[in-house]
């Protein structure tokens, strides 16, 4: 004797002139558990902390180096002879000071964006158990997951996963029972996974399902 089916099916968003053999829904999926605030795990920033710190190094050992050598009462070398001569009579409006201001700019424009994004945006944060402890899952991970809670699905033949911060999106492929059938299961496996994975906030979904072509 079958139970009777209680999967709440969410809100459906049908396109005017959608055939038959596809089935699709968008919806917003929020968790019933409460969980402290969160936010995103901060990235260290290793290589281009690397890098402006070998550049500075590079440039300050060597007009360190320029200077003790005037010091000691040896010429200054050729090319800050020519730097200094170019400052000195080359205009503001100039096409290589204009570039060269450019770059500095747009390089120090890189570096403060750096400064204060988080970066690490394959890490979701998940809500934390403890105040004092924090977790994060990483997208293809939690990708891979609802992937193989999808499949679990009577009727799907294969689906892709996308995880992003804001949203879940699954493309199945359904090779029996009726598309929309296996689309609201598809959306409450979908939502269970959600619940499961414990994200801090969780994403929407977009799920589409479609008829599997004949080989």
């Amino acid at each position: 004797m079958s139970e009777p089916d209680t999967t709440r099916r969410l809100p459906t968003l049908e396109k005017a002139g959608r055939g038959p053999e596809q089935s699709a829904s968008d919806a917003a999926y929020t968790s019933g558990a409460r969980g402290g605030r969160t936010g995103r795990f901060w990235s260290a920033r290793r290589l281009p902390a690397a890098l402006v710190a070998l550049v500075v190094l590079a440039v300050a050992g060597l007009f360190l180096y320029d200077v003790a050598a005037v010091r000691a009462g040896q010429p200054a070398m050729a090319w800050r002879r020519r730097l200094a001569d170019e400052l000195a009579s080359r205009p503001l409006e100039d096409t290589w000071v204009l570039a060269a201001a450019a770059l500095a700019m747009a390089l120090g424009l890189w570096l403060v964006v750096l400064a204060v994004t988080p970066g690490l945006r394959g890490v979701l944060p998940m809500r934390p158990a403890t105040p004092a402890t924090r977790a994060g899952l990483d997208r293809s991970a939690a990708a891979l997951v609802l992937r193989d809670r999808v499949m679990e699905v009577p009727g799907v033949q294969s689906v892709r996963i996308t995880v992003s911060r804001r949203k879940v999106t699954a493309r199945a492929f359904a090779h029996f029972r009726e598309l929309d059938e296996v689309r609201g299961d598809v959306d409450a496996a979908l939502a269970e996974g959600l619940e499961r994975l414990g994200l801090a906030r969780p994403p929407g979904m977009s799920v589409r399902v479609r008829r599997a072509g004949k080989r």
